[in-house]
């Protein structure tokens, strides 16, 4: 395999993973970003995001001479050596959703105004970020150069596994109607001997949003299933475990929960019901995951309205509530369409007063955030932050787990319950054993559980 030279523009969660990855594959890689602060701090091998092996793998791949970073796309050009413009140009910019849901392309659009005349003839142009079918068509519009090739080539990275999905991926994905262009994207991940599907753009393109709006849609099945079985006495974990040893089903996404999140499956669940309403096709099935998600976290209100007062409808007016993790999944600091805080706020808004503790947001040695020197904050969105588990717990009439964190299994919820005005858990994802919670004095609810003569 060749090394080649890569512009990688963008240093978020996408574009520095991809950027330090493919510097590991033995690549030349130069990353851009505006953030003057961010760049000089990735100089350092400071990583502001939680992700396990980054940090590490970046400060590897700078050391090592092939990974470095630049303010300014214009900078990143002109940092390759004379005669040595990057040979492919990875667009990893946000496409934050936009209104109606519509995926809102300007950060891809500033970059090829800015550099589109710039790039060297051959240059491929990837478009790595998630984008509505089409985008690579636009591209190369807004590019008006035949000479320049244009892939769509979609990320598949999990947060809290990104570097290892990368490194170990399921596919690698490869659209273009420019086969040339298609194979030599293509070619940069040869060492990892994945599959590999070269397809055309719009094709591509269309891939990332059915993958993500599948797993949603998976999501939103188990929790309903789940509240079917409270309704009929069974139990959601058995359940699962039954189906997921078809192969056909799997057992990955089979989890209830809180509901969704994050910085992928709204936006993108949203993006596809856009696509399908511009070809007039009416999607159903996606837009009954999106109301089902959302009906999730109504749900846990009334689960915790019930267990604290016995009433669905019961008042939760100046009800103290200890809330276990705000990010939007375990293994990140990720805030972003948390269910945890669509949950705080609803909570909130019937009047409860919140406290939480989440590891991301901890200082000291274990601390999960690598702040460069900054304290820990003491609120997230509204809800006050404690140091730890049991200070977040004291006084609190119910204890709501919202966030899978390991970490959660192995509290002393002996201490946990002393701490309580009331022994009552609300596990939303079933991360704690009940007989555990039992054990410690206190009341377990958890989703699609079997009730249990003890808990009553």
């Amino acid at each position: 395999m060749f090394a080649r030279r890569v512009m990688v523009v963008g240093t978020g969660y996408v574009g520095l993973t991809t950027g330090a990855c493919l510097a590991s594959l033995g690549h030349e890689v130069v990353c851009a970003d505006i953030d003057t602060a961010k760049v000089e701090r990735l100089r350092r091998g400071v990583v502001d995001i939680v992700e396990p092996g980054l940090s590490e793998l970046v400060s590897e791949q700078t050391s090592a001479g092939r990974l470095s970073f630049v303010v300014g796309n214009s900078a990143a050009l002109a940092s390759f050596e004379e005669g040595r413009s990057p040979e492919v140009v990875f667009l990893c910019v946000p496409t934050p959703m936009g209104a109606g849901g519509v995926a809102d392309l300007r950060a891809v659009e500033s970059v090829m105004e800015e550099v589109g005349a710039s790039l060297a003839p051959g240059t491929v142009v990837v478009n790595k970020s998630t984008v509505p079918v089409g985008t690579a068509e636009r591209t190369a519009e807004m590019l008006e150069r035949a000479d320049i090739g244009v892939v769509s080539n979609p990320e598949f990275l999990r947060e809290g596994s990104a570097v290892k999905d990368f490194l170990g991926p399921d596919r690698i994905v490869v659209g273009s109607d420019n086969q040339d262009a298609a194979e030599r994207v293509a070619a940069l991940y040869a060492r990892l001997g994945a599959p590999t599907v070269l397809t055309d753009a719009a094709s591509a393109e269309l891939m990332k949003y059915a993958a993500n709006c599948f797993l949603a849609m998976k999501l939103s099945y188990v929790n309903a299933m789940a509240e079917l079985c409270e309704r009929v006495g069974a139990d959601i974990a058995d359940v699962t475990e039954g189906i997921g040893y078809d192969r056909r089903i799997g057992q990955a996404f089979l989890s209830p929960g809180p509901g969704w999140g994050g910085s992928c499956l709204p936006k993108d669940t949203h993006a596809l019901l856009q696509v399908a309403d511009a070809a007039d096709f009416e999607f159903r099935l996606l837009r009954a995951t999106i109301d089902t998600n959302t009906r999730q976290r109504q749900r846990i209100v009334d689960k915790v309205r019930l267990a604290v007062t016995g009433k669905r409808t019961g008042s939760l007016s100046r009800v103290r509530l200890c809330l276990l993790g705000l990010t939007f999944k375990a293994g990140t600091d990720d805030l972003r369409d948390s269910p945890a805080l669509a949950i705080a706020a609803l909570l909130r808004q019937a009047g409860a007063e919140l406290v939480g503790f989440d590891p991301a947001f901890v200082d000291g040695p274990e601390a999960l955030k690598f702040r460069d020197g900054e304290p820990a904050p003491s609120e997230v969105e509204g809800v006050p932050l404690a140091a730890d588990a049991v200070s977040a717990a004291q006084g609190a009439e119910a204890v709501l787990v919202l966030t899978e964190w390991a970490q959660f299994r192995s509290l002393d919820w002996s201490v946990m319950a002393a701490a309580m005005k009331r022994p009552i858990v609300v596990d939303t994802r079933n991360v704690v054993d009940p007989a555990t919670l039992r054990r410690a004095g206190l009341t377990a609810v958890g989703l699609g559980r079997r009730s249990d003569p003890s808990d009553n």
